[in-house]
């Protein structure tokens, strides 16, 4: 494969949709050759299954079901879109990944750790991304910048299931740190930026002109 996979996770309300935004700005600026996608979504069939999963109607949903959807969305995204992407010598940016699964479905909902990363092993045919970008904060302060009006299903969730999230992902961090790359996101905007980039680049070996 040509092309580096980069993902970057967070809890909800961490400011990773704007950290994707300013990076999708900053190199397409510098003519990289990249696509961002998102998870759960980036593709027809993904986003149908995305509607489903984050639906606040859907309270009935088993926490089990809830990681094999999201397994699908990932089986599709992968096949689809981020291999053939890849090959093509393209990167590929995506907002969340594996590391989502299982900080919520694993750490967060208290499911099996070992089954969950068997699924998504199908699931992905063992994909991993060459850098994990995770912007970390304190969910008392992310929970602060949702609107509680429009949270989908998982953003609703009680503050100390967020907490669960976030010491999930920092045990992942700690597990993995030649992967993650861990950014305090309780700073500026821009600052986080600079930092992001700073780390893509590197993985990129693409020098900032």
């Amino acid at each position: 494969m040509g092309g580096k996979f980069i993902t970057l996770e967070g809890c909800d309300g961490s400011g990773k949709t704007t950290q994707v935004a300013l990076l999708k700005d900053t190199l397409k600026s510098m003519n990289i050759p990249f696509i961002v996608t998102r998870e759960p979504g980036g593709t027809a069939i993904s986003e149908q299954v995305r509607k489903i999963i984050l639906d606040k109607a859907n309270k009935a949903m088993v926490w089990r079901t809830e990681a094999l959807l999201y397994a699908a969305c990932r089986a599709q995204l992968v096949g689809e879109l981020i291999v053939p992407s890849l090959n093509e010598g393209i990167h590929v940016i995506c907002d969340r990944y594996v590391d989502s699964t299982l900080a919520y479905q694993g750490y967060g909902r208290g499911l099996e750790l070992e089954e969950l990363q068997k699924i998504n092993n199908y699931a992905t045919g063992g994909l991993k991304p060459h850098l994990t970008i995770l912007l970390d904060i304190d969910p008392e302060l992310t929970l602060k910048r949702l609107n509680s009006k429009k949270a989908d299903r998982l953003e609703g969730e009680k503050l100390q299931f967020h907490q669960r999230v976030r010491e999930g992902y920092l045990k992942l961090a700690r597990k993995e740190p030649e992967r993650f790359a861990v950014i305090d996101a309780s700073r500026n905007v821009e600052e986080i930026h600079r930092e992001v980039l700073a780390k893509v680049l590197n993985v990129l070996n693409w020098a900032e002109k």
